[in-house]
This record gives C-alpha cells, sequence and structure tokens, in this order.
C-alpha cells in the first residue's frame, strides 16, 4: 500500500492502536484482570484536564483491550473500581503512589501531571502485558529526570490537542515553542497564552525557546529598557511560562571582547574581508556573564519562579578556564544546558575526526559534557542537557527515528552517572526535528522513573515481543545487535549532516567544474516547501569539507571515512538481511510494524550508499581539477559517470519505501526532503551533471 505525503499523521494521531491485545493469553499468579464490570471514578480535586485523562484511559480500554468500561456517577458504587484520587505525596511534580487491589486501583498523586503519568503508565503495562492484565501491590512512582522538554512531533511549533496528548504519552512534561516575536512562532501567529492553557490539561508545561533577537551591550544607557522591552515583556504577556531559553547564537550582542569580531556573524566583515574572530555568540565573551544578568534582570522582575536556561554549546570548544570564568560570573538561579556529544574527540586511523552535531553514533559522553557539568555543579548552578534521548538525532535527519537500542541504552546509563554524580535531571530530549513512536522511547520512559523493576535489556525482548511477535524477536535481536555496532563506523561531520546526511538519497552530484558564461555558483539551491521554516537554508548542495580547527582535514579524512562507512554499509545490510527474515514469522497483526522497521532500515542503508559516493565523488572531481594529463582527466570524467548511474539507481530503488511510508524523508522543519519527487529530482538533476560530463570531455578534445 502506498501513502501519499503526510499521511503519517494519520497514523501518528492514532494513541491508542486497535491491535494490543492478545486474547489467547490469560492472567498469572500475583496479576488482575481488568473486565467490563470495573467502573472509573474520578475524585475532585485537580485542575482542569482532569477529566481529558480519565476519559483517556476509557478511550484506551475500548480501543486497545476491547473493554467498555463506564464511568461511575459517585464514589459509592459496588462494581469494582479505578480511582483517582488527588492527594499530597512527597516527591518531585509528577509523582504518583499507585495501590493495586482485586477491586480496586487507586491512582493518588498531588497534580495534574502526576495523574497522566499514572494512567500513561497503566496503560503502558497492559500494553507489555498485551492484555487487561496488571500487577497486584503498591507501587511509589517517582520521576528521576524531573524535566523532560522535547518539540512537537507533527510540524515545527504545531500543537494541536492530540499532538500534545501524543506527548505525554510518550513521556515529555514540557514542550518547547520557538518565539520569534510576541505572539509569533517560527508558524506565524501563535496565541501562546492559549497554547499554554491547552498544554496544562496533558500536564505539560510552555517552555519559551528565544529566537528574539537582542542586540544590545550591556554597558549602553538604554540596556534596562531595552531589556525590559523583550523579557520583561514577554513573562508580562506570558506568566504562566515555564521558562526561556538563551541560546548563544540567538542572542549575538555588540560585544567588546577583543577575541571576538564583536558584531553579527553576517555582519563579521570590514572592506570585504572576513574577520575571521569568532561572533560574541559562538564565544565566552568577557561582557557576556553582563548580558545575561541584564537578561535575567528583566525577567526577574515579573517572574521570581521562570527557569532560565543558558545554553553553552556554541562555546563548547573553547578551553575549560574561560568557560569557568563565564559560569562563575552567572546569576547562581540560572541553568546551565550543555550538549552531550558535541566536541567529542574520536580519532580514526590517526586522524583527528571530532563530533561536530548531534549524533548516537557518540553513545559515552564528550569531554565538554564533562567538564561544564562539573563546573556548573561545583558553582552551584542547576544543570540541563540536550540528550537527544528518545530516538532522534542529526543522524539520518528526515528520517523518523534511529533504531540502534543497544546504543541509547548506553547513552542513558551514562546520563543517569551524570544524574548521580552532578544532579543533572532536566533533558532537552529533541530538538526540532521532533519525535516519533519508537522502541527507545518506551525504553526511555521506564528508566526515567523510580522504582526500576528490570534492565533495559530484558525490557527491549519484552517490547519486541509486544511489537512483533514471540518468534520473530530472536532475529530481531541480532538485526539490531547488527545496526547498534555499524554506528561505531558512522561519519558526524559537519558537510555530512549539512549534506548526504541530513536528506537521504535525494543530496545530489553536482560536477564541480564550473562551466559558465554568468560567473555563477555552482551551489544549487535543494527545492523545499515555502512553508518550511529552514527548508533549503539548512541544507548545503555543494559537497566540500567544511574544516574545523579541531578536525584533521578533509582530504585526509575522507579515504578514511570512507573504509568506515563501507564497514558501517556492511554492518546494516547484515542487520536488514535478519529483519527480513524474520519478517515471514510475524503474526498479521504485527506485520506491518516489521514492514515499516524494514523501510525505515532501507531508508538508512541507502543514505549510507549515498554518503559513501559522494566521497568518492568530491575526491574524484578534485582529482580532474587538479590534473594537467589529458588522458587521466578522460579516465576520471569515466569513473564519475559510473558513480553518477550508480547513484542514480541507488536513489530510484529507494522510492518504493518512501512511498510506503510516508514518514521517511520528511523532517519538521525541512518538510519534504527525500520523498518520491525529490528521489525524481534527484535523478533529473544527476543527468544534467552527466551533460555538463560530456560537455568537460568536448573540452578536452579542443
Amino acid at each position: 500500500m502506498k501513502e501519499k505525503n503526510y499521511d503519517f499523521l494519520r497514523r501518528m494521531r492514532e494513541i491508542h492502536r486497535p491491535d494490543r491485545r492478545n486474547p489467547e493469553l490469560s492472567k498469572a499468579a500475583g496479576e488482575l484482570e481488568l473486565d467490563a464490570t470495573w467502573k472509573l471514578f474520578l475524585e475532585p480535586g485537580f485542575a482542569a484536564g482532569a477529566e481529558k485523562a480519565m476519559l483517556d484511559l476509557q478511550d484506551y480500554l475500548y480501543q486497545s483491550m476491547g473493554l467498555s468500561l463506564c464511568i461511575a456517577a459517585d464514589a459509592e458504587t459496588e462494581a469494582p473500581r479505578l480511582l483517582f484520587r488527588k492527594a499530597d505525596i512527597a516527591g518531585p511534580k509528577g509523582s504518583y503512589d499507585l495501590d493495586i487491589q482485586e477491586k480496586q486501583i487507586t491512582l493518588s498523586s498531588p497534580d495534574l501531571q502526576g495523574l497522566w503519568s499514572g494512567l500513561v503508565y497503566l496503560e503502558d503495562c497492559m500494553n507489555l502485558r498485551e492484555a487487561p492484565f496488571l500487577p497486584l501491590g503498591r507501587q511509589e512512582r517517582r520521576p528521576l529526570v524531573t524535566v523532560r522538554r522535547g518539540h512537537s512531533g507533527c510540524g515545527q511549533d504545531d500543537f494541536p490537542d492530540w499532538q500534545l496528548c501524543a506527548m505525554t504519552h510518550a513521556g515529555f512534561n514540557m514542550i518547547d515553542l520557538f518565539v520569534k516575536d510576541f505572539d509569533q512562532s517560527t508558524r506565524g501567529y501563535c496565541n501562546i497564552n492559549e497554547l499554554i492553557e491547552r498544554a496544562a490539561e496533558y500536564g505539560l508545561e510552555v517552555f519559551i525557546y528565544n529566537y528574539m533577537p537582542s542586540y544590545k551591550h550591556p554597558d549602553e544607557a538604554d540596556a534596562e529598557e531595552f531589556f525590559d522591552s523583550i523579557y520583561g515583556e514577554l513573562f508580562r504577556r506570558y506568566p504562566k511560562a515555564a521558562g526561556i531559553k538563551l541560546c548563544g547564537e540567538s542572542l549575538q550582542f555588540p560585544s567588546k571582547d577583543p577575541q571576538t569580531s564583536g558584531k553579527r556573524w553576517r555582519d563579521s566583515v570590514v572592506d570585504g574581508i572576513p574577520d575571521t574572530r569568532p561572533s560574541p555568540g559562538w564565544w565566552p565573551c568577557t561582557d557576556y556573564p553582563d548580558y545575561i544578568k541584564g537578561v535575567h534582570k528583566a525577567i526577574r522582575k515579573q517572574n521570581d519562579k521562570a527557569l532560565i536556561v543558558l545554553n553553552t554549546y556554541n562555546w563548547g570548544y573553547v578551553d575549560e578556564d574561560l568557560r569557568r570564568r563565564l559560569l562563575s560570573e552567572l546569576p547562581k538561579d540560572i541553568a546551565v544546558q550543555i550538549t552531550y556529544e558535541i566536541f567529542k574527540k574520536k580519532r580514526v586511523e590517526g586522524l583527528s575526526c571530532p563530533v561536530m552535531d548531534y549524533t548516537i553514533s557518540a553513545t559515552e559522553p564528550g569531554e565538554y559534557f564533562l567538564s561544564e557539568c562539573a563546573l556548573g555543579h561545583e558553582l552551584g548552578l542547576e544543570l540541563c542537557s540536550t540528550t537527544n534521548s528518545i530516538g532522534s538525532t542529526w543522524d539520518f535527519g528526515a528520517a523518523p527515528y534511529v533504531p540502534t537500542p543497544y546504543r541509547w541504552i548506553e547513552r542513558f546509563r551514562h546520563l543517569d552517572a551524570a544524574r548521580e554524580k552532578w544532579g543533572l535531571a532536566h533533558y532537552y530530549e529533541t530538538h526540532h526535528y521532533g519525535w516519533w513512536p519508537n522502541l527507545v522511547i518506551d525504553l526511555r520512559k521506564a528508566h526515567a522513573w523510580s522504582p526500576r523493576t528490570e534492565s533495559l535489556e530484558d525490557l527491549l525482548e519484552k517490547l519486541l515481543r509486544r511489537d512483533f511477535g514471540e518468534a520473530a524477536s530472536p532475529l530481531l535481536l541480532e538485526c539490531l545487535r547488527h545496526w547498534s555496532e555499524a554506528l561505531d563506523y558512522y561519519v558526524a561531520s559537519n558537510e555530512d549532516q549539512y549534506g548526504p546526511w541530513r536528506v537521504g538519497s535525494a543530496y545530489p552530484l553536482i560536477f564541480q567544474p564550473n562551466i559558465t558564461r554568468t560567473m555563477g555558483s555552482k551551489e544549487i539551491q535543494f527545492p523545499t516547501a515555502v512553508q518550511a521554516s529552514f527548508g533549503h537554508r539548512i541544507i548545503k548542495t555543494l559537497y566540500q569539507p567544511y574544516e574545523n580547527a579541531q578536525q584533521s582535514p578533509g582530504p585526509l579524512r575522507y579515504p578514511k571515512e570512507i573504509k568506515q562507512l563501507e564497514k558501517m554499509l556492511a554492518l546494516w545490510e547484515a542487520g536488514l538481511q535478519k529483519l527480513q527474515k524474520a519478517l515471514p514469522l510475524m503474526p498479521a497483526n504485527k506485520l506491518d510494524n516489521g514492514a515499516r522497521l524494514e523501510a525505515l532500515g532501507l531508508y538508512i542503508l541507502h543514505s549510507c550508499r549515498t554518503t559513501i559516493n559522494v566521497k568518492h565523488w568530491w575526491l574524484l572531481n578534485t582529482k580532474l581539477q587538479a590534473s594537467s594529463c589529458k588522458q587521466e582527466m578522460l579516465d576520471i570524467l569515466e569513473e564519475l559517470r559510473k558513480l553518477a548511474q550508480t547513484e542514480k539507481q541507488n536513489a530510484l530503488e529507494l522510492i518504493p519505501a518512501v512511498e510506503f511510508d510516508s514518514r521517511l524523508g520528511w523532517e519538521p522543519s525541512m518538510e519534504y526532503v527525500c520523498d518520491k519527487w525529490h528521489l525524481q529530482w534527484k535523478a533529473r538533476q544527476i543527468d544534467s551533471a552527466l551533460r555538463e560530463i560530456d560537455t568537460y570531455q568536448t573540452m578536452l578534445e579542443l
């Protein structure tokens, strides 16, 4: 069956799937079974949204378990009941107690967030059991991760009620909204207060991700009034907002630090000569603390409880002593947001190949993360982290998630160690590429709560049996081990993550000799939808090394990176073969899960082939332009033709997978970049490049 673009939204809206119950199962000792005689009763006292929570469980039981439960008219009903009670219990926000007895299940929580968390936990237990069976006994469940923030999975800054409900089920308790101006998100007009009220009914708070420029030095005479007109006004207008995220690249200001250009990065040019010093958004300027203090003062005049979070990743590459200087001067009620993996050192056959952006290829934290956590903790600052911990990263930008659970499990354990050592319990779990329901979310959710009743590896096996069936699970475990190992050989460079990894096999092959009568650039604009908030602006089509002072040069890296990627490709193919052997073993009602995992596996497989081909393409183009031997150049042109045809076939062969699953090839801020149309566009672009190659060969014969 083929899907049209955006059909995936219909599947995402289906929070309670109808195929969850296995009628052949019987309850075990120590379990109770819900049946149609049970009733639901909500005691008064919760905030608005409590009835939605109860009705959500009622809908779940009907849709997923085939049970139609009534809502009790009063608390005196003699029928067995599920009782939801507002009660003061010790623990962080979102805590709840659960008491499961033969004739009554009591869920007690002091707040709506805890009520929703408890109801979702009951649903998760029944899904895992594949029946309306629950373990008897009492549990005191407390969140170990107190803040779990993330962006929408259905469109950038798009939060219909069903998406809010889905995010609650995924374990988030706070949503991030990009705010570009008052009542303006990346989608245009946004009634932010209305969103705050709606989100609250699902136990979610709204966090402002600041995109409002504030180009002002704190020493200027009108600085206080200026900061108040932006940050004070934000919290006057949105008094119930949970807090605000401040990010270096979004907070450039006219710093006087001589180690910087003192200008916005786009303006860091004098008489056409680039100023090679970093812009203030990418350096821990000596006057940055005063700038943050000005913002802080404006916010605190209006709201003394709002979270104020400063993301320091833009200068995470600099020496620890410079970062300490900045952190030591910050107000003590500011939280420091630290990216888990960025700048992590990695050596490949003697070369420096550090992590440049978000990736699960780095399961252990980077040096910047470790040192910044230690510094922040020592200085008494609250810690927050960009963790990419629900399955999504920039590894494959338009894929819904990265199916490498053993790598995620390892990351969760390192994050847990950071929680125990430094108190890190505030996670920014996904950037604007959003989220998609997957195994990793279920693993993360289980690990974010106390008590923990089983290992993550054991839980993974149960999740595979739940989603793919008993007979297929052993082969799937082998598949996922291969895929998890494959990411050991992933290349996390800027040119790859802004290029072929970002858009997959739709990435173009540009013939680099510039045959032109207009002296134009060879960079082409990648075609994206007009409504895309970032679109082509975060896609670089003229592949080339984006060099970095901490990184070995591209010409040295590429031959070794190709070898790495060939190992990755072999392991990915081996895993895909295991999955394909498992497909016939899956029950009919779970076969769609397997087919969609296969489509995702194919998408990543073809992306890996594309990335290898792109590196070969660059090396051949570079060699061509450096050669002064006609025969050598003719030979290179023939190699380029063969490579272009191979890559064209690679792109076209992916079309059935992206037609089967419309979520493949889409990302919230870019919209579609690797659907059928873009893969066919890639084929047309390659035909154009081949015509250029023919022209160049004619030039050699002049």
